[in-house]
């Protein structure tokens, strides 16, 4: 059953949701990201994503936690087993969705600010290759693991049973029991969002 969404949410602006296309070469850094810029211009070419809408659920609310199992884009197999007492940001991305490649910076940036605290970063590829995958990880420069999810979809499957990711990309925050704290439809509305959501979480006993 879905978990029901505590009624204090957060009022936000909703983010731009249109921009381009689904592949590219990748190359350079996202200020010269042309997907990139076309999304924060606004410029739809048949591309919807999210609006930015923030759920948050209270403690009570959450449901069980989420069990998953994937595989790492070295062929390595990571489970939420390993996130156990851990709060866990999971992304939901490709290379070719302008939003994700806008909102990556950040995403790595929080990475870094909450490592030292336990938080861990989890990816999930939804359409691309090894090689698209790391070449996109590359330039820009996101170190935290992704499961290439494309061929199985069993994180997504695992996840849409209690809080679906609706829209690409889409981000949750689960909590140290494993259940899904809060979600971001679409690019974040902002680093401090999810910051916020972050140390939230973080702070629960």
């Amino acid at each position: 059953m879905n978990a029901a969404p505590r009624l204090r949410s957060r009022i936000l602006l909703p983010a731009a949701a249109l921009a381009a296309a689904t592949a590219l070469a990748l190359s350079g850094c996202t200020a010269n990201d042309s997907l990139a810029t076309q999304y924060r211009s606004g410029n739809g070419q048949n591309y919807i994503a999210g609006d930015g809408t923030v759920s948050e659920f209270a403690a009570g609310n959450r449901g069980e936690p989420v069990s998953f199992t994937g595989t790492l884009q070295d062929g390595s197999t990571v489970s939420s087993k390993q996130y156990a007492g851990k709060v866990l940001v999971v992304n939901f991305w490709y290379a070719g969705c302008p939003p994700c490649r806008v909102e990556a910076p950040d995403l790595q940036s929080l990475s870094q600010k909450y490592a030292a605290q336990g938080v861990e970063f989890l990816g999930v590829n939804l359409y691309d290759s090894v090689q698209t995958a790391e070449s996109f990880e590359k330039d820009k420069g996101v170190t935290y693991p992704s499961v290439l999810d494309r061929d199985t979809g069993s994180v997504l499957l695992a996840f849409s049973k209690t809080v679906p990711p609706k829209a690409t990309p889409t981000t949750l925050v689960v909590d140290k029991k494993g259940r899904v704290a809060a979600r971001i439809l679409g690019a974040l509305p902002g680093k401090g969002i999810l910051d916020s959501l972050i140390s939230d979480a973080v702070a629960e006993h």
